[in-house]
């Protein structure tokens, strides 16, 4: 019994060596995408290529009506929306990337504290500085850079502003989830009169002084 056991075995082994020396060797076939996947890749893209729902602001462009919030003089959290804010006014509006971060707190935000007076004397009603951050940091950076109360400091919390304007800036991979590129704008009555944009968080064009040469 033990022999004829053995015996089958050697015969399983010798077909099983068959088979696999008639199979095919060459390349592995890769399956042709379906219809169904290849629309749904499609649509994948398309909604990734419209994820902000909103083209790019441009000069000419009436501002979108977006609520911010800030907190006032006496402490009070306060809503404003942009329309209110810029209606029948001169306004210049700059957008930083990230509260308390070095650019921002030592060049930007302190070039239009320096140059409000001027910036005023050519009619300019009010100085704005919006950024990706809630209301309390917003005040408390705002005590740092702007201790006297020059500036409107507004929190665009949930980035609705930055993404109603296309200029939402992706800094997930740096762990700063979703911000604004840095940008400067001139906006009367709630039309963007000049706008200077800059390459994400790059400060280049969009300090007081470019807005002054605009005025």
């Amino acid at each position: 019994r033990a022999l004829r056991r053995a015996g089958q075995r050697m015969s399983y082994a010798r077909s099983a060596a068959a088979v696999a020396v008639d199979r095919p060797r060459g390349r592995t076939r890769t399956r042709a995408p379906r219809a169904h996947e290849k629309r749904a890749r499609t649509q994948t893209v398309r909604a990734a290529a419209t994820a902000s729902g909103h083209s790019l602001i441009r000069e000419g462009d009436t501002l979108p009506d977006v609520e911010l919030k800030y907190f006032d003089r006496e402490g009070a959290l306060q809503s404003v929306s942009t329309a209110a804010l810029c209606a029948g006014k001169k306004v210049v509006l700059f957008a930083v990337p990230g509260a308390f971060t070095p650019t921002c707190s030592t060049k930007h935000v302190p070039g239009f504290v320096e140059n409000a007076a001027k910036l005023r004397e050519k009619g300019v009603d009010d100085i704005v500085c919006v950024s990706v951050n809630d209301a309390f940091v917003m005040a408390a950076w705002g005590k740092t850079v702007d201790p006297n109360g020059t500036l409107l400091m507004l929190a665009d919390g949930s980035a609705k502003l930055a993404k109603a304007l296309g200029v939402q800036l992706d800094l997930n991979e740096q762990g700063l989830g979703v911000r604004s590129r840095r940008y400067a704008m001139l906006v009367e009555d709630s039309v963007v009169k000049h706008l200077n944009l800059e390459e994400g968080g790059a400060f280049t064009v969009s300090g007081a002084q470019d807005i002054l040469a605009r005025l």
